[in-house]
């Protein structure tokens, strides 16, 4: 019996592998078309400022920090609207035990200094699929828990195997982190920013949402609810790997004793500027490749999709 559900897990799986590539083929044939009529006009749309999606009362986790260049950049040279965001808001984790990072990373030690001297808590050996274990952070909630280009590095070379292994990743990501989050109401966006269309759409499964609004972050609402953050680049394969979908209609689970994934709302997405954060390098989580910054979906952007749970 338990054999049977196990398979169905994956044939859902891999059958939203195969929407999604279909879907992909006819995105890049519409955006030839939308590139083609845009060269036709006679000046150019103004650029939309970047969106940071953080306030200076956030209490913020970091999810598989890797080198900890996020969590530095965030302390040590924010953006101006973060200026007066206390270090000691901050808890900043890696996968690895400090040993492993370091080995890894070999800039990740001075990092982590600073971090330490500056106030920031770092925790190491963290499993974002097991939070609820994780004695250091057992009974403390946060407004933003972030997790910047997962990856379950496992160096799987058959890409439906990998996409399968990463979108378990994800889909353990959603079900520990519930243990994180800030209680409250459901976030409202800025209603005097008009998105194109409802941020729940169906239409947003398919990681295309160009919306990039500059609007204050959704939780900044006084009670409101915690929000998870993940970002990936917005091409193939990380596409395929379905995020939004595997956040808001979660597949059933693979076994009786795995406990089902909470359903997710999606808030809004937007494109990540890495130059926004100083310093800032994604690093590769699978063995030397960790030295390296990786070539994989290169021509693309890098997006967020932020989330909180529904009711």
């Amino acid at each position: 019996m338990g054999h049977k559900k196990k398979t169905s897990l994956k044939t859902t799986l891999q059958s939203q592998q195969t929407r999604l590539k279909n879907k992909e083929k006819a995105a890049h044939a519409a955006e030839a078309a939308e590139l083609k009529t845009k060269h036709k006009g006679k000046g150019k749309a103004p650029a939309l400022r970047p969106t940071i999606p953080f306030t200076p009362t956030d209490k913020i986790l970091l999810i598989g920090e890797g080198n900890f260049s996020f969590a530095h950049a965030l302390v040590i040279d924010p953006p101006l609207s973060l200026e007066h965001l206390p270090p000691s808001n901050i808890t900043a984790t890696s996968y690895d035990s400090e040993e492993e990072c370091y080995d890894k990373y070999p800039d990740a030690k001075s990092k982590v200094d600073v971090l330490l001297e500056r106030g920031v808590e770092v925790l190491f050996g963290v499993d974002g699929t097991k939070l609820e274990k994780c004695n250091a952070l057992k009974k403390r909630l946060f407004n933003r828990v972030v997790f910047n280009f997962p990856h379950a590095g496992k160096g799987i070379t058959d890409q439906d195997r990998n996409i399968l292994s990463n979108q378990m990743l994800i889909l353990g990501f959603l079900r520990s982190v519930v243990s994180c989050l800030a209680e409250g109401t459901i976030p409202t966006p800025n209603l005097s920013q008009k998105p194109k269309k409802p941020a729940d759409d169906d239409d947003d499964d398919n990681m295309d949402d160009d919306e990039d609004i500059d609007a204050p972050s959704p939780s900044t609402m006084q009670g409101a609810r915690g929000t998870v953050l993940i970002t990936l680049r917005n091409v193939s394969p990380y596409t395929n790997w379905d995020v939004p979908r595997l956040a808001k209609t979660p597949p059933k689970p693979a076994s009786l004793g795995t406990p089902p994934n909470p359903n997710y709302k999606l808030l809004r997405s937007f494109v990540f500027h890495r130059k926004m954060w100083k310093g800032y390098e994604h690093r590769m989580t699978k063995g030397e490749r960790a030295h390296g910054r990786g070539t994989t979906g290169e021509g693309g952007e890098d997006r967020t999709w932020e989330f909180c749970l529904k009711d």
